[in-house]
C-alpha cells in the first residue's frame, strides 16, 4: 500500500505534548545502561499509525538503532535523512536501519548489519545496552527499536543510494516533553483522521515513526 503523500510540517500544531524533561542525570552512559538492565514498569504509548495500515498478510521484520553518540559535552542522537527517491519514508528523517534478512540472527544483528551497510559505522564502536517495544508502521513494517551507545571517535560513510545526510541532535532536546508536538492529518482513502508526533530541530523535521520511537524511548527514561 502506497500511503498518501501530504507535506507534515505544512500541518498546524495542534498541541504540545508537554512533559517535563528528562533529569539530566538520566542521559549520561552509566545512567542508560543501568536503566535498560533493570527497567521500570512503564507504559509505551502506541499511536494511531497502526490503525493506518491496510495491507493483508504479515508485516515486514525490520530493525532500526538509536544510536545515543557519548560526548564529553553530553549525549547526542545520531540520526539521518532519507534520499527522496526511495520508495517508504523518501526523504524523511530516521534512525540507521531496515528489513531483516534470512541470515540475520535476531533483530540486534538487523540493526548492526543495516547501520554499517547505511552510514558506514563499524559495529565495534557500537555498544547495544538494550530496546524498546516493536512499532508498528502505516507501511507495514514492524520495527525492532535497538538502543546502544557510540563512543567517539569513529568513522562514518553514507550509502548515497540511502542516506542523504547524517547529523546528530543533543539528547536532551529530544528527551524534553516541551519538544514534541501534535499534528493531525485527514488521510484520503478511507484511511482516516492521524495524530502524530513531530520534534522540529533546527531545519530537521523528526516526524512519524521516528518521533513516536522517541516518545517510548522518553516514557522509558522517565518512568
Amino acid at each position: 500500500m502506497i500511503i498518501p503523500v501530504f507535506d507534515p510540517e505544512a500541518i498546524p500544531v495542534e498541541s504540545i505534548a508537554g512533559e517535563a524533561a528528562v533529569a539530566p542525570e538520566r542521559l549520561t552512559p552509566a545512567a542508560l545502561r543501568t536503566r535498560f538492565a533493570s527497567p521500570p514498569s512503564w507504559t509505551p504509548e502506541i499511536t494511531d499509525e497502526h490503525s493506518l495500515r491496510r495491507q493483508t498478510g504479515a508485516p515486514t521484520a525490520a530493525s532500526v538503532l538509536l544510536p545515543i553518540v557519548v560526548h564529553a559535552s553530553g549525549a547526542s542522537m545520531l540520526l539521518t535523512r532519507r534520499t527522496a527517491h526511495l520508495t517508504d519514508h523518501a526523504g524523511q528523517i530516521s534512525f540507521p536501519g531496515g528489513r531483516a534478512e534470512a541470515h540475520d540472527v535476531s533483530p540486534i544483528a538487523t540493526a548492526l548489519r543495516e547501520t554499517e551497510e547505511e552510514i558506514g559505522l563499524d559495529r565495534r564502536h557500537i555498544e547495544v545496552i538494550g530496546s524498546l517495544p516493536l512499532y508498528l508502521t502505516a507501511t507495514g513494517y514492524l520495527v525492532s527499536p535497538v538502543v546502544a551507545l557510540v563512543q567517539p571517535p569513529f568513522g562514518m560513510r553514507a550509502d548515497p543510494s540511502e542516506v542523504a545526510e547524517i547529523f546528530e541532535v543533543p539528547l536532551t532536546f529530544l528527551m524534553d516533553g516541551a519538544h514534541h508536538q501534535r499534528r493531525s492529518a485527514d488521510f484520503p482513502s478511507g484511511l482516516g483522521r492521524r495524530t502524530y508526533y513531530a520534534m522540529p530541530y533546527d531545519r530537521y523535521f523528526i516526524w512519524g515513526a521516528t518521533a513516536a520511537m522517541l516518545r517510548n524511548l522518553f516514557h522509558f527514561l522517565r518512568a
